[in-house]
């Protein structure tokens, strides 16, 4: 993704699909859906977030955090493709390596 270091963490979540957009009308409140953005990185960065919660402490307690408030498990993996999407937009943005 060449846009990787040069946009904002929520610009980066909705190009890649992990944001959340509002359905509302009016009155009425829709639901929050997670869809869109391009299909290969969304199902790229599902596989490397379940790889970062087998390995990786801090996204396995982001992702047991995210566990406990939700009772489905593809919440939370999604919560943590996101998070390793902005982690990896910041990596880029201010040249650093991964820091465990």
């Amino acid at each position: 993704m060449p846009e990787l270091g040069h946009v904002s963490p929520k610009a980066i979540a909705a190009l890649t699909g992990l944001a959340p957009f509002n359905n509302d009308s009016g009155r009425r409140r829709g639901q929050r859906m997670i869809r869109g953005g391009r299909r290969r990185v969304r199902r790229a960065l599902y596989m490397a977030a379940l790889a970062a919660i087998r390995t990786s402490p801090r996204f396995k307690t982001f992702y047991d955090t995210i566990r406990a408030r939700s009772a489905a498990a593809k919440v939370a993996i999604i919560a943590v493709a996101r998070k390793l999407i902005t982690v990896l937009n910041a990596m880029l943005k201010t040249n650093t390596a991964f820091q465990t």
